[in-house]
């Protein structure tokens, strides 16, 4: 690969990189609030698994198409490029390589390639950030340690059991119930 190759891969990754980090950032801030505005409101409800799984699988949604809107946004610029022929390909290459799963039908032009490599880099980061946004949301709601799991679940408090009278005895001393439980023929 020639320099100027080399150089405008650079040249057009590290600016997407910024880009599709700071939307990444800024949406997750967004659905973060609005978790925070749901969690509150069903907290204490009846029902709050229920509710918590709900609000993660909504909250896993709007992640993902915020991970789609980000490799479209590495689409556009592939066929601004020239790198791949049309846009159902350069969304399909741009998902396959921002996930890192890869793609064996679909290639960049060749003077391209490290551009799609740079993509998987950029993918990893923000699929490291969305992995500790959801560690954070579930941390939040059940802080290790906390009385918050299981949730609305009391137990009974357990009693103490009665502690049996041979146990009362002082030490050396066997009361006569004691002893026919050892030997059942010493009873008369």
């Amino acid at each position: 690969m020639d320099a100027l190759a080399w150089n405008s891969n650079w040249a057009w990754s590290a600016p997407l990189i910024v880009l599709t980090v700071i939307l990444h950032v800024i949406g997750l801030g967004i659905i973060n609030e609005r978790a925070i505005q749901i969690e509150a409101a069903v907290k204490n409800r009846r029902h709050f698994l229920f509710f918590f799984g709900l609000v993660m699988g909504i909250t896993t949604l709007f992640v993902t198409v915020l991970h789609g809107i980000e490799a479209s946004i590495w689409a556009v610029a592939y066929r601004l490029l020239g790198a791949l022929p049309d846009t159902r390909d350069a969304v399909l290459y741009s998902l396959g390589a921002m996930t890192t799963y890869g793609h064996a039908g679909i290639f960049l032009a060749p003077h391209w390639r490290l551009m799609g490599a740079l993509e998987a880099l950029n993918g990893m980061m923000l699929f490291g950030l969305t992995t500790a946004f959801m560690f954070a949301i579930i941390q939040r709601i059940w802080p290790p340690g906390s009385e918050a799991w299981p949730p609305r679940i009391r137990w009974p408090k357990r009693k103490n059991p009665p502690i049996p009278r041979a146990r009362l005895q002082p030490a050396g001393s066997v009361s006569h119930s004691a002893a026919e439980r050892i030997d059942p023929s010493s009873a008369e």
